[in-house]
């Protein structure tokens, strides 16, 4: 009995959730907001299904499931690039559509189909994520590490969302739905928050967009956009060339100090498609081009450490992170050390 309220328990967490993203109206959670919403009308649908069995919410419900993977594509992919929904993203939710009001003459395959949907964006979402040339380009250099994370576990979850799916059209083939809401109960109780979770987590890494683009870099864009047509592989020479550049922007305008820096933004000022630089530097350091900005980042916390009184907080501000987790986590990966241990073994007496 406990697993018929769970949806709208779930429900009403997730409407919260969409409510509080709503109020703070950031630039960079309105997709989020959109999803969570998405997810708390459908979790309240499976709810009133199970519940009422109205023919309404079974009609409606292979439909909303069918939107949940689309926008969670559309937002993640809209931290690798200003990315805009290509129309065939929408044919998967208008043909389940068109199959459910057909549900009187033909009985359609929906649930073969949601399954193969689900499976479909959770491998692209995984893909996209363990692609070094492919960073989100949108996403604080600082933070891009957390948002793969949130793009994988989006990924997973949309695979596991899939196993549901299967799993409730064999138990309504074997056992005539006698399991299904407990089925229902444990995909909709953990998955849809996790899969939010993880759509804010990316959400809230995406830096604000620029307001405006200087001169230089308005002058570069339709370059830019020509560069990123040919995928041809770089050169010795262009990729020393394009390094040469991205150490004169961290070294001499010190553009690392700008918290909200991200690879698009650096792309602009080098005048380099993102692409071509997060594959030079990678042939480079064997690194990604945000641990290579965070070292010069660590490198000017170090000097405030030691010629300064300031508070670690205060230091991890003007080395150009936002936040104290980044900071130390970086700051140990590149010394080994903590901040106060750096500073309490090189200080000198």
């Amino acid at each position: 009995m406990i697993a018929i309220p769970l949806p709208f328990v779930v429900a009403l967490l997730l409407g919260i959730l969409a409510a509080l993203l709503f109020i703070r109206r950031e630039e960079t959670t309105r997709s989020a907001f959109v999803f969570i919403a998405l997810c708390a009308l459908t979790t309240t649908v499976v709810g009133l299904r199970w519940t009422f069995d109205y023919p309404l919410f079974r009609l409606l419900q292979p439909i909303l499931a069918s939107c949940i993977p689309v926008t969670a594509w559309y937002c993640f992919s809209s931290a690798h690039k200003n990315y805009k929904l290509k129309i065939w993203h929408l044919l998967p939710p208008v043909l389940v559509i068109l199959s459910s009001f057909s549900y009187p003459f033909w009985r359609p395959p929906l649930d073969p189909a949601l399954t193969l949907l689900y499976i479909s964006y959770g491998i692209a979402l995984l893909r996209a994520s363990f692609k070094t040339s492919n960073l989100p380009e949108q996403v604080r250099l600082s933070d891009i590490d957390n948002a793969l994370k949130a793009e994988r576990i989006a990924g997973a979850i949309l695979l596991i969302s899939a196993m549901i799916d299967g799993a409730l059209a064999v138990d309504f083939a074997l056992f005539a739905g006698e399991h299904a809401l407990i089925i229902l109960a444990i995909g909709h109780a953990t998955l849809l928050p996790m899969l939010s979770v993880a759509v804010i987590m990316m959400s809230l890494s995406m830096a604000p967009s620029q307001k405006e683009a200087s001169p230089e870099e308005q002058d570069t864009l339709p370059q830019e956009a020509q560069k990123e047509k040919t995928s041809a592989p770089l050169t010795d020479d262009e990729v020393s060339d394009i390094v040469h550049k991205i150490d004169v922007l961290l070294s001499t305008k010190e553009v690392f100090l700008d918290p909200d820096l991200t690879l698009d933004r650096l792309a602009r000022k080098a005048c380099i498609p993102a692409r071509q630089i997060s594959a030079a530097i990678n042939q480079t350091y064997g690194r990604n081009i945000s641990q290579v900005v965070n070292e010069y980042r660590i490198e000017r916390a170090k000097t405030l450490l030691l010629t300064t009184d300031k508070a670690i907080t205060q230091i991890y501000l003007d080395s150009g992170f936002q936040t104290k987790s980044n900071f130390h986590r970086e700051f140990s990966r590149v010394t080994q050390q903590t901040p106060s241990a750096f500073r309490r073994a090189n200080m000198k007496s």
